[in-house]
Parts: structure tokens; sequence; C-alpha cells
């Protein structure tokens, strides 16, 4: 890992900074970094491992191949989770595919408190998760991408707005009436 002269580890704009000088350790640690994140993002927009694994893998190539053109003093994560949601996208339009989405969501799974839950708290919780998840895959694409985006990979909503490529005006509205929606989906599945 390549540090700092105090010690720590450098700063993703330190870090882009050596790969632009050609210090491929340096570009390493930003794919480290990044690449559980940026296969999450690639798989909810190709809802498909393989897929989102092989878009992860050509958009960390593109970047690299892009840091000329990087903006110096911007940030790297929503500049190269971009890059991962159009590699996807194209992905998905070049195969025309509709996948089931099935995220992991580890929090959701997790217990809250010391103690396990019931077997019957644990079925139901089960329950909730996939008929919210299916819920969400029935949505369109733009209300899933902004949903899955914001809350299940947890980005911000300026993160998300540059994930996508939306005004973050344009995200806030979004995320309201697909939150509505799916509000009313979950209502009428019971």
């Amino acid at each position: 890992m390549i540090t700092s002269v105090e010690g720590r580890p450098l700063g993703d704009e330190e870090l882009v900074d050596l790969a632009r000088g050609g210090d491929a350790d340096a570009y390493v640690q930003l794919v480290e970094r990044y690449q559980r994140l940026a296969q999450r993002v690639a798989f909810v927009v190709t809802r498909s491992a393989a897929e989102a694994e092989d878009a992860t893998q050509e958009a960390f190539v593109k970047a690299y191949y892009a840091l000329g053109r990087f903006r110096s003093g911007a940030p790297f994560k929503p500049w190269l989770l971009r890059i991962v949601t159009n590699e996807a996208r194209n992905r998905v339009r070049s195969a025309s595919r509709q996948a089931q989405l099935a995220l992991r969501v580890e929090r959701l799974d997790r217990p809250s408190g010391d103690a396990a839950p019931s077997p019957e708290a644990a079925v139901a919780s089960a329950e909730s998760h996939r008929a919210l998840l299916d819920a969400v895959n029935r949505m369109n694409e733009k209300d899933r991408l902004a949903i899955s985006c914001r809350y299940f990979l947890e980005l911000t909503e300026r993160e998300t707005a540059e994930v996508l490529g939306w005004p973050r005006g344009t995200v806030k509205s979004r995320l309201a009436r697909a939150l509505a929606r799916l509000r009313k989906a979950m209502e009428e599945d019971g």
C-alpha cells in the first residue's frame, strides 16, 4: 500500500495524481478501494452477477485510460461510478436482458440488539425483504436505479446524481415519486 510521508493511506486525489504519472500501484489501490461498490452499482443496473463483474472490469480499464480527462479536484468515486453505470447500461442495452433483481442487503438481514430473532420473526423479515425487492424490481428503470443507488447502495443524493448523470433536483423529485409508488405497490401487495 502506498502511504504518505506521515504513514497515512493516500486519498483518492493523491492516488489519481500518481496513477496519471504512470504509477500502476496507485491505480491498483483505487481499484481495490472501489471494486466492491462498483460491482454492486453494476449489479443494480445489469441484474446479473456475471454481467456486473464484466462491466466492472471493463469500466476500470476505461477509467484508467480516461484518467487524463479526469478533472483535478473533482471527487473520484462518483466519476468512476458514472463510468461503471454507463458500461453496465451499455451491456444491458446490447444484450437486452431483463433478469431478476437480487440485491444482497446485509444490513437489513442483521438483527438489531443482542438477541437473535425468533424463527417466526426471521421468516417474516425475509418475506418482507423479498416483497420489497420484488416491488423495486417491478418499477421502471429510472425509479429502480434511483432507489437502489440512494438506499441499497447508500450513496448520497449528490453521488446518486453524479452516478446516474441526472441533476440533483431530478434525483430528489424522482426519489419522492418513486418512494410514493413503491409504498403504494407494497400496500397493494399486502
